[in-house]
């Protein structure tokens, strides 16, 4: 059997840090930012880290 391939739409959003887990970008912050208070879209800048319940999820989705 084949390899799997490695879904590259994932593969764009997600990046490892160096000790292993998945970094993610925040949602709301595409458009809008008049809305939202300075201090939220501050906040929004940092990556998060991808719960231990979506792990598995991107692990089969080879990222």
């Amino acid at each position: 059997m084949p390899k799997m391939k490695t879904h590259k739409g994932a593969a764009a959003r997600f990046k490892r840090t160096g000790s292993g887990k998945l970094k993610r970008r925040h949602q709301n912050k595409n458009h809008m930012m008049e809305g939202k208070s300075p201090k939220r879209v501050r906040q929004l800048r940092r990556s998060a880290i991808v719960s231990k319940a979506d792990e598995k999820n991107l692990r089969d989705l080879g990222v």
